[in-house]
């Protein structure tokens, strides 16, 4: 819808095919239906950053069309925006259904054509160029220009189902390989499902391969039937799954990362001296949520019903042992059906990052998730989307004018 609406801004008469009855019903998901649309970091270089080694390529497209641009964008389209936690931005309203509005609101004014309910198959190239999309209905869609943003294979009941990869790789297109990312992990201790739905907050996550250490982050997470989901789990579902395919990737769960294993095991000491003759799971709410307690307790071998006097001493230690310490073998990823987004794609060496132009198919630009960029959770992916989005369209309209 931006390419298309920046396309048609520039002169261009445009053409937006749409497989489903209606555009961006992926988008009204973004942000739990709240759409967090970008993330407000001042500091260019340090968004880039948050890219990967891949975000270099987003240097120019940022800088015709980057954070500023895309508030502005959407405060001009009558979205009034507000910033949160960790610079996510979010539309005021809190309804992603206002920035779907706004999007087809830019396209409207565009006069650009929407074809609903209409299914690509393929592309057709003749002479180097693209010169139609065939449809499943045996129609055909001329243009001089052709802009894919497709997305990737995430939520593949919204539509995109990764048909978008298939015309590119049968166009000559190299694809790095892609997996699900931004998506809950799985494990393979079973007692995660006693605590599903247990919340933790600023909560501290280790990664080690065949039991070396590769990495550690803070943030919040939330248990599920079979593992972990939540912001921090998402942001590193992509390098548990790299990690994946060379060796036994097990996770390190730190309730408290703030507190020393001595100094927590020092203060859960002094809190059962004062309270000797009470009930253990009566104590216990200082160190663990009631959802947790029960199950943690029991990992550590200790009755919740027993009194504090008949703890031994190595069962204290191994309570403490198990809140900075779980151990959870990661077994998989959520499928596509569980992605926020897909890890993978066009090859950025393909794809000219200042205009967005294919160099394998002269009249083809690229844009959104079909290429192979993703970053964080907080808004920057909807970031690429605008402004790969934006330049593709600008670019698309310039090339077909002069035809």
């Amino acid at each position: 819808m931006m390419a298309a609406g920046r396309a048609a801004e520039s002169g261009a008469r445009v053409v937006l095919i749409e497989k489903n009855s209606r555009p961006g019903r992926k988008l009204l998901l973004t942000g739990n239906g709240r759409c967090n649309l970008t993330n407000a970091e001042p500091d260019a270089r340090r968004l880039v950053e948050r890219y990967g080694r891949e975000g270099k390529f987003l240097f120019s497209a940022f800088s015709v069309f980057g954070v500023a641009e895309t508030l502005g964008f959407f405060e001009r389209m009558g979205v009034s925006t507000k910033t949160e936690e960790s610079n996510r931005v979010f539309p005021k309203s809190d309804r992603a259904q206002d920035v779907l509005s706004a999007l087809l609101d830019y396209t409207k004014t565009g006069g650009v054509t929407l074809l609903t309910g209409s299914s690509v198959e393929g592309l057709e190239v003749s002479g180097g160029r693209v010169v139609c999309a065939r449809l499943a209905d045996g129609s055909h869609v001329a243009a001089d220009s052709f802009i894919v943003c497709t997305g990737g294979r995430s939520y593949p009941k919204t539509g995109s189902t990764g048909e978008g990869f298939k015309w590119l790789k049968a166009l000559g297109h190299t694809l790095t390989p892609q997996r699900p990312a931004l998506t809950p992990v799985r494990v393979k201790e079973t007692w995660v499902r006693d605590v599903e739905g247990a919340s933790l907050t600023d909560a501290g996550l280790t990664a080690y391969l065949d039991g070396r250490n590769k990495f550690h982050v803070r943030g919040d997470a939330v248990f599920t039937r079979d593992g972990l989901s939540g912001p921090m789990v998402f942001d590193i579902s992509g390098a548990i799954g790299g990690l994946m395919d060379t060796g036994t990737v097990t996770l390190s769960l730190d309730l408290i990362p703030d507190e020393g294993t001595d100094a927590l095991d020092g203060r859960m000491q002094e809190m059962f001296a004062l309270n000797q003759n009470r009930r253990i799971k009566n104590c216990i709410s200082g160190f663990l949520t009631p959802k947790l307690a029960p199950t943690y307790m029991a990992l550590a071998g200790i009755d919740g019903e027993e009194r504090i006097n008949k703890l031994t001493r190595e069962e204290r230690q191994g309570l403490v042992r198990f809140i900075k310490g779980a151990v959870l073998t990661v077994s998989g990823l959520g499928g596509f059906d569980r992605a926020m987004l897909t890890k993978g794609g066009v090859s950025l060496k393909e794809v000219d990052g200042k205009t967005m132009r294919s160099k394998v198919v002269e009249n083809l630009f690229l844009a959104g998730e079909v290429l192979d960029l993703d970053g964080p959770t907080g808004g920057y992916n909807l970031q690429i989307c605008w402004s790969t989005g934006y330049v593709a369209g600008k670019n698309a309209a310039y090339l077909a004018s002069a035809r």
